[in-house]
């Protein structure tokens, strides 16, 4: 039973979810409003193996991650994909007030202090990047990789010399858009930045841990949490990341898609910013949009199986 002011999408929407058979894992993470939440994961592969952890952006939940999934654990590696609080099987805080960027990285550092997740290579996308890499600067010693796929960090830094400018209308734009909404289309919204649009089954699949708007209140937070103006909360943490991330030794391997422009910049910042970046292989990622897990999962995975192999 979920606490006042908490949903729990009913476990009956995510029945029938074709390629997503994999059982669910809870872990209660604590919040100073709420008390206990429930956050779930799927968690597969040897429990003594390294660890992938697939995390998700916005609005998507850990179903993005199922091609990958079964390709790590055939190469013998753990697969652990969280939904964020807000998202997928875990509990949905009513109010998208009671969202924060720092809510979000606690979770997360919980989730993995209480999994005690160690040999982990960071797998972050969309969202999933500011959060993952803040919950990497928080336990370091826990991170044996990282593989970056169309995201970002942002610090309200110009960009460097030699790379474009940010994208900062397309980001500005998304915000707004949902600042002023009381529901967004969520499969509307993946499909929109897919090169090509997903079967109505897999839609069906990123629709199900929302029954109506109501269970909505994360996917309508995440956005305005985006830190892009000097003073917004997360702007100071981020430079405190990077500081972190500029002296990250461990292999750091970009995996952008060739047809995102909302995210492709950060690709050579992360790169020439990051000393573990210098001698990986930073592969682009074809005939893909936004949530290249999505359409082409399969490729992703081998990316990282081979990361997860020479980081071990």
């Amino acid at each position: 039973m979920a606490a006042a002011g908490v949903l729990r999408t009913p476990e009956a929407r995510f029945a029938d979810l074709g390629g997503f058979a994999f059982a669910p894992r809870y872990v209660t993470v604590n919040d100073a409003r709420f008390g206990e939440l429930r956050m779930a994961a799927i968690d597969e592969g040897p429990r003594a193996a390294p660890v992938a952890l697939l995390l998700h952006g916005e609005p998507t939940w850990s179903f993005l991650y199922r091609k990958m999934i079964p390709r790590i654990t055939g190469a013998g590696f753990r697969a652990v994909a969280p939904d964020f609080i807000g998202f997928g099987r875990s509990d949905k805080l009513a109010q998208r007030a009671h969202y924060s960027y720092a809510a979000f990285v606690s979770w997360l550092v919980q989730f993995l202090r209480t999994l005690d997740l160690e040999r982990v290579t960071l797998v972050c996308q969309d969202w999933g990047g500011p959060i993952g890499l803040s919950a990497l600067a928080a336990e370091p010693e826990r991170f044996a990789a990282v593989l970056a796929a169309n995201t970002i960090l942002p610090n309200c830094e110009p960009p460097p010399r030699g790379v474009s400018e940010w994208p900062g209308a397309l980001i500005a734009g998304w915000v707004s858009t949902a600042a002023a909404a009381d529901d967004l289309p969520v499969s509307g919204i993946v499909a929109g930045v897919c090169r090509t649009v997903p079967q109505p089954q897999v839609l069906k699949g990123y629709d199900a841990p929302f029954p109506d708007a109501s269970y909505k209140s994360g996917v309508l937070a995440f956005p305005g949490l985006i830190p892009i103006e000097e003073g917004m909360p997360g702007i100071r943490e981020n430079r405190a990341v990077w500081t972190m991330l500029e002296r990250f030794e461990r292999p750091f391997v970009t995996a952008f898609s060739d047809a995102d422009p909302t995210t492709a910049p950060w690709a050579e910042v992360f790169r020439r910013r990051i000393p573990g970046a210098a001698g990986q292989p930073h592969p682009v990622i074809a005939n893909a949009g936004h949530f290249l897990q999505e359409e082409q999962g399969e490729a992703l995975a081998e990316v990282l199986v081979d990361l997860m192999r020479r980081a071990s």
